[in-house]
């Protein structure tokens, strides 16, 4: 195998994450928390900012984020495992490419959780008194203040596709949104990613792919 074809998961992990990060702090340093920043009809820009998992699943407060900050570390370690044994056995480079975008994704959303709490000096925070999550006004600064610890941090969103359900829809969900989580570059990497692999899964990926063990015995 190339150098080039070991290297290309390193380069499509780093190109996500520059993108993703870049875009994420952008918006975190340059919009207030609601605002939008784009509208261009089906796709717009919505600053929020999401405690919980991907596309603004939440549940219970401050506990739960250390549960899901713990749950994507151990999930990265397995995936990042997997993918190192897809490029050692020359696997199909789509299905490469793929895992890649879906290791990168789900690292983009753990730097949030992870650091994201001590870098910004503002952010959604867990009132313990009401319950409940609570935002905040003006724009973040990096590196003046943190509002959180560690694995405390909220994940950025923006993306936000708008388009509706016709009128004549049933079931109560006329004129409503057809799909109204706002999500971002990680959530898009990994959700598309895994999407393609079940469409795609007889063509890129092989019997031996399957065959893994992240223990294995040697004598």
């Amino acid at each position: 195998m190339s150098l080039f074809k070991k290297l290309f998961p390193f380069f499509v992990v780093l190109l996500v994450l520059f993108l993703d990060q870049g875009l994420k702090i952008w918006v975190k340093t340059s919009f207030h928390l609601g605002e939008n920043i784009f509208d261009f009809g089906l796709l717009r820009l919505d600053f929020v900012e999401n405690p919980g998992m991907a596309f603004g699943l939440s549940f219970g407060g401050v506990i739960s984020k250390y549960i899901l900050g713990v749950f994507r570390l151990v999930a990265i370690f397995f995936i990042g495992k997997y993918l190192i044994k897809l490029v050692k056995t020359s696997a199909h480079g789509g299905f490469i490419t793929l895992v890649s975008l879906i290791f990168a994704g789900a690292l983009g959303n753990l730097l949030d959780n992870l650091f994201y709490g001590l870098i910004f000096d503002s952010g959604t925070t867990w009132n313990r008194v009401f319950e409940y999550w609570v935002g905040y006004n003006g724009v973040s600064t990096l590196f003046s203040g943190q509002y959180g610890g560690l694995l405390e941090g909220c994940v950025v969103d923006m993306l936000h596709f708008v388009f509706y359900w016709p009128s004549w829809t049933p079931f109560g969900l006329a004129n409503e949104e057809v799909f109204p989580p706002v999500f971002n570059i990680a959530d898009a990497c990994i959700s598309s990613s895994v999407f393609l692999i079940i469409i795609f899964y007889k063509k890129i990926i092989s019997k031996e792919d399957l065959e893994f063990s992240f223990f294995k015995s040697r004598s």
